[in-house]
């Protein structure tokens, strides 16, 4: 049985890892001071955490790829650390509990 704070911060960091993407994703077509509501959400709630990564990310990155960089952190966080803290050495695909949950709904909505 994992513990349920170690599930609850997998949440929390694959939340912020996913929303990241969407950034990157929604910046090719949508530029970050856009109207639409969907990027000013991104760009709302993904802007504090991109500042927090800012004395370590590289000066030549713009645009989705500064969101691509700090999300890369969040995976890899998640992909070692969690793993450590629960006492694995390899969890496996899927293995990630947001990831997981989401893929078994998906499998019970299409099967």
């Amino acid at each position: 049985m994992i513990p349920t704070w170690i599930i609850v911060l997998d949440y929390i960091l694959g939340m912020i890892m996913w929303t990241l993407i969407g950034r990157a994703a929604m910046n090719i077509f949508q530029r970050e001071d856009s109207t639409f509501f969907f990027m000013r959400v991104f760009v709302k709630y993904t802007n504090p955490i991109i500042k927090l990564f800012k004395p370590i990310t590289p000066s030549f990155l713009f645009g989705g790829f500064i969101a691509l960089y700090v999300a890369w952190f969040f995976y890899l966080f998640r992909f070692y650390a969690m793993p450590y803290l629960l006492g694995y050495d390899v969890w496996g695909m899927l293995a990630f509990p947001l990831e997981s949950d989401f893929s078994k709904q998906l499998y019970q909505l299409f099967n």
